[in-house]
């Protein structure tokens, strides 16, 4: 059957490509910028894939992304929930069910997010699965992208199974209290499974946790059930030495969004040092990439 003119998977790309303003996904606006929108390269940057493929989903030689890649376009595209629905149609996919744990980023927050700036912040998903970050994050904490996208889990990362190390590329961080943000993790987890108890991922996070990791396990047969709202952390950074900042943690009405703010002291040496990471910590991607 054909399709009508404008309405298939390329063209739909291409019109919210358009429409999205630089200054909306937190670019900064060129000189001589012709196109309104983001360009081709900007969304694929966003987005965590390449320019290549950007062009050939345009094109319609691409016709079948995976549900990782339809996500990370809706993010980037920064879709409400029913053109990120539409587009999973699209791709020929079956757009993620209520009641299941969101990876997608409102338009509405992504403004706030773009509108923090330089200010290190990151957001988890309600099962702590990493899906998005900015370049203030990436330059404190270190970069996340040399992680494989499924391992880019806050509580995977903090309850290795069976030894393994860390999946987060960071530098050292400690805690003032690491047992009661071990034990605030671990609790806001099962509230996650009451909110979205049909939720596979969640699921199998949980059995491979309490399966693998004994520290995890001993928590989980606690039964505590809360959340984790704010913590004090340093960072040893390889260039500007340890940098002390508050960690407190934002949730996102239904879906359950964990947003992740790290400040410090205002006119404190710490505060002077986060500054410094800007200049000296690695650059990043702010969507996480996709293999």
């Amino acid at each position: 059957m054909p399709t009508t003119p404008g309405t298939g998977l390329g063209a739909m790309i291409r019109v919210w490509r358009e429409r999205l303003p630089p200054s909306a996904a937190g670019l900064p606006a060129a000189r001589g910028r012709r196109a309104a929108g983001l360009r081709r390269e900007e969304l694929a940057d966003l987005a965590g894939v390449s320019v290549d493929y950007v062009v050939r989903l345009e094109q319609g030689r691409a016709t079948t992304p995976s549900a990782s890649v339809v996500a990370a376009l809706a993010r980037a595209l920064q879709l409400s929930r029913a053109e990120r629905d539409h587009l999973y149609r699209l791709a020929r996919l079956v757009p993620p069910a209520d009641g299941t744990v969101s990876d997608h980023l409102p338009p509405g927050v992504q403004r706030v997010l773009a509108r923090l700036g330089d200010v290190p912040v990151a957001v988890f998903a309600a099962d702590w699965q990493l899906v998005w970050w900015n370049r203030g994050w990436a330059a404190l904490l270190g970069d996340p992208s040399a992680a494989p996208p499924r391992l880019r889990n806050f509580a995977r990362d903090r309850f290795p199974v069976n030894g393994t190390p860390a999946s987060l590329a960071r530098w050292p961080v400690t805690e003032a209290d690491r047992d009661a943000t071990d034990t605030a993790v671990v609790s806001d987890l099962r509230r996650a499974t009451g909110r979205f108890p049909e939720d596979r991922r969640l699921a199998g996070l949980i059995r491979e946790l309490t399966a693998g990791n004994r520290r995890f396990a001993e928590l989980w047969a606690t039964g505590a059930v809360a959340t984790h709202r704010e913590d004090h952390k340093t960072i040893d950074h390889p260039s500007v030495g340890p940098v002390t900042v508050d960690c407190d943690t934002l949730t996102d009405g239904d879906s359950e969004l964990k947003i992740v703010i790290l400040t410090c002291v205002p006119g404190s040496d710490d505060e002077t040092k986060l500054r410094l990471t800007a200049v000296t910590g690695p650059a990043a991607h702010p969507y996480p990439m996709h293999s």
